[in-house]
């Protein structure tokens, strides 16, 4: 076991910057997923981790150590890729074995380790078996198991899962976390499913562009996204985000998104230094209120644009001039497209952000 922090790492390819000057520490035996979309620095950040690439700035500890010079093989990790890597002519316990055969453990040594892994993993079966006799969900277990018989001191893993159907992959993240656990080992995993990251992570490191946006607790980064972007990008379906002006009237502050004026409220003192700016307010899709009548919750009035039914849950599309607001309510509701409707936020579920920076102000 170990913990693993990463000071002011920057990677660059040429002119583009991977990874701008990122920062985390992760602790002893946690589980802490890198989330973004393609292309934001996170395959790129654990690459580093590993010695994969190496950094142009900056610096990766592992247990206090600095590694930025040591090769892979001498950091003591072990990486699971997104096509698993097995060895196509070797059997499942020649692959799970061949790491311990290269750093030449004892037989015996090698034997126990590999039935061991193979057990936690329930593949004892498959251990004579070549990788393309195995499906997708058990050529991952193999991998994984291939990583767990060296005992390492942390698991790099990237997109792991994504080759996985949906089914399968719900069924697999919460063995994997299982396994984690009960291995405590430190885990630093790769994904760009968000709903895989507040499923699976003691903390997810939020990342866009090169950069970390916001680092913490799952509910937490759902609860109080530090700006837009986290807000947009996680849950599912993702937080609304309507742009309006910040104005006074009668001495009170509101929000004037031109369909609609909302009252500031409590928060109307904070947002005072704004009047005359722009803001977005940002509300999840599940704190909206839908109502066949007006009532003092109510905001405005619009049209049901489209139903989509979700099984117990249905998503309720609104048109709000040329944008398109998501509203989550129960099935048994029977609200159907055509539906006028009037549309109300929880007040105290309501993120205001600033236009320009995006950052969250309240």
């Amino acid at each position: 076991m170990s913990d693993i922090r990463i000071e002011n790492l920057v990677k660059r390819f040429d002119k583009t910057v991977a990874v701008d000057g990122v920062s985390l520490d992760i602790n002893d035996g946690e589980f802490v997923v890198l989330l973004g979309p393609s292309g934001c620095g996170k395959t790129t950040t654990l690459r580093c981790i590993a010695g994969l690439e190496t950094p142009d700035e900056g610096y990766i500890y592992i247990d206090g150590d600095v590694v930025n010079s040591l090769p892979p093989k001498d950091r003591d990790i072990a990486m699971v890729f997104q096509n698993y890597a097995l060895y196509p002519h070797m059997t499942v316990y020649d692959n799970m074995a061949f790491p311990l055969k290269m750093r030449k453990l004892p037989k015996n040594e090698i034997d126990r380790r590999v039935r061991e892994a193979a057990r936690l993993l329930n593949i004892q079966h498959l251990l004579n078996r070549r990788p393309k006799q195995l499906s997708g969900g058990e050529q991952q277990r193999v991998a994984l198991g291939r990583a767990i018989v060296r005992q390492p001191k942390a698991f790099l893993m990237d997109e792991p899962l994504s080759n996985l159907d949906a089914k399968l992959r719900v069924y697999m993240r919460a063995e994997l976390k299982r396994l984690q656990k009960d291995l405590n080992i430190t885990t630093v995993y790769v994904t760009h499913d968000q709903a895989e990251a507040m499923a699976m992570a003691d903390r997810i490191a939020v990342m866009n562009r090169g950069k970390i946006q916001q680092y913490g607790v799952p509910i937490e980064i759902y609860n109080r996204p530090a700006n837009t972007f986290v807000g947009g990008f996680i849950g599912s379906p993702p937080m609304n985000l309507i742009k309006a002006s910040v104005i006074e009237k009668n001495g009170d502050v509101f929000l004037d998104a031109g369909y609609f004026l909302y009252n500031a409220g409590d928060v109307g003192s904070v947002l005072k230094e704004k009047i005359g700016g722009e803001v977005y307010i940002g509300v999840r899709p599940e704190d909206i209120l839908l109502s066949t009548s007006s009532s003092g919750d109510s905001v405005f009035e619009s049209e049901i644009y489209v139903v989509e039914p979700m099984g117990a849950n249905m998503i309720i599309d609104l048109k709000l001039g040329g944008d398109i607001i998501k509203a989550v309510i129960p099935s048994t509701t029977g609200f159907y497209a055509g539906t006028r409707v009037w549309v109300g936020f929880r007040r105290d579920k309501i993120h205001i952000f600033d236009a320009k920076t995006g950052k969250l102000i309240v």
